[in-house]
């Protein structure tokens, strides 16, 4: 009985950047998928991400380097052709401990496979081309956008968008970043363990983990795969961003209270509330997707956490359903643009189009305006994005500002910050912009306002 042959990591590495060319599929969850169920040891697994994230990462700047060595014929060939050579010149260039000639060797493998012998032979004409003539440099382009969207492989209305709201230089640092591999992070159960238990547990495991800088509850990976760990298993730990824990330490939840989680899935910050809370008072968490809703109550399954209500609805539609100032804190974790998290999802960087956040800012408004009203007097609304773009950020919380005259910004939230990020809030404004480079976590926002009574004319307080 023949058996069928064990596919090589580069073979998987192409068919997944060949679904997300195709099917505009998700790289991260590609590789998870692929991480979980291929039995793959540690340096495998390393090189699969490798592969795929780099050459996605880089997607414009290998195209401008492999164009030159395309033929007519080629150029009109499918479209995988063009994928696989992208990942062949990605390793040429960015990979140095592998071989040159196992490249090719493998490159032309998979191009007989995939389509036949004659393509083969194309595709390694092209490959040793390459080898033999080195590749063109983006320094030669005159133009400065032109030249820092190839260079950081940045689409280039992307750097002209980031270059006009933060400057040039700023805009480099951005695009340089989300070339290099984001750390990958997690959040201590401390309703279970310390920090430094939870260290223990995985250093037990094989799995090497550092405290991390931006939160006080945050863990970093060194070595081994946390999401597969029985301390992970056992509820010890979540994985989130550094950047993103900061975010249930600005609405700053009471034992006791009722919280409003208005944009919920998957259930990250839901749980680090819940964790604050002391698994007492309530939770109530929402989300547009009921699928996705599945996916809150398994973390909070997993994390031994009781006090959280999970269902689908739309935060457009809050005010239908909840009375008026019954929450005591909000958090509005809207939809955005993303692109503080480019590094965890390059493939974004070419799906996304100018529009979006002029689109998602007006979502993101209606979402307000439909919480703000639930919440009690006296109490703490916190809207957040995973985003750097000014008009989804400052903008909106100077439009927060304007709109509703309950609101001020939340006088301890400096306070509430880590040292390390207090620098970067001014002290008349309680919202604060991490860009990708400060702290090597992703790109975040969040701003915190507190409700006060409502002014009347005549400047005393509504009863």
């Amino acid at each position: 009985m023949n058996k069928t042959k064990k596919k090589t990591v580069r073979q998987l590495a192409f068919e997944i950047l060949l679904k997300i060319e195709q099917n505009q599929a998700y790289s991260n969850l590609l590789i998870h998928q692929e991480l979980q169920k291929s039995g793959m040891d540690e340096r495998d697994k390393g090189l699969l991400t490798n592969l795929v994230y780099g050459t996605v990462q880089r997607k414009n700047t290998l195209d401008f380097y492999i164009d030159p060595f395309l033929k007519k014929e080629l150029k009109k060939k499918d479209n995988w052709i063009r994928v696989l050579l992208r990942m062949s010149v990605f390793q040429f260039l960015y990979m140095d401990r592998v071989p040159d000639h196992a490249i090719i060797n493998e490159s032309v493998t998979i191009a007989k496979m995939k389509g036949h012998s004659g393509i083969g032979g194309l595709v390694n004409g092209v490959l040793r081309s390459i080898q033999r003539e080195g590749v063109r440099s983006t320094e030669s382009i005159e133009d400065e956008t032109k030249r820092l969207a190839l260079h950081f492989s940045t689409p280039e209305w992307m750097i002209e968008k980031w270059s006009s709201q933060y400057g040039a230089e700023t805009a480099a640092l951005m695009a340089e970043s989300n070339l290099s591999p984001a750390p990958v992070t997690a959040r201590v159960n401390v309703l279970k363990c310390s920090r430094d238990e939870a260290i223990a547990a995985l250093e037990a495991e094989g799995i090497t983990a550092v405290k991390g800088e931006l939160s006080e509850d945050s863990i970093m990976a060194e070595k081994g795969f946390l999401p597969g760990s029985s301390a992970y298993k056992d509820g010890l730990l979540t994985i989130q961003d550094e950047s993103s824990m900061l975010v249930a330490r600005a609405l700053a939840p009471e034992p006791g209270e009722q919280i409003l989680d208005a944009c919920a899935a998957p259930g990250g910050k839901t749980t680090h509330l819940a964790e604050q809370m002391n698994n007492q008072g309530d939770i109530t968490a929402l989300d547009l997707h009921p699928h996705k809703i599945k996916l809150i109550k398994e973390q909070a399954e997993r994390l031994g956490l009781h006090n959280i209500h999970a269902e689908a609805l739309d935060a457009r539609k809050a005010r239908e359903k909840y009375s008026e100032e019954y929450f005591d804190r909000i958090l509005a974790d809207v939809p955005c643009s993303g692109y503080g998290v480019i590094r965890k999802k390059p493939d974004m960087k070419w799906t996304k189009s100018e529009s979006d956040a002029a689109r998602l800012s007006s979502i993101q408004k209606e979402i307000v305006a439909s919480l703000v009203p639930l919440l009690k007097d006296g109490g703490v609304f916190v809207y957040s994005t995973c985003t750097i773009d000014k008009e989804e950020n400052e903008e909106m919380a100077s439009w927060i500002l304007k709109e509703f005259s309950d609101l001020q910004y939340d006088p301890t939230f400096k306070d509430k910050m880590p040292e390390t990020v207090q620098a970067y809030i001014a002290d008349n404004e309680s919202q604060l912009q991490i860009l990708p480079h400060y702290f090597n976590s992703d790109g975040f926002f969040i701003a915190a306002f507190r409700k006060t009574k409502k002014q009347t004319a005549g400047g005393e307080t509504d009863a």
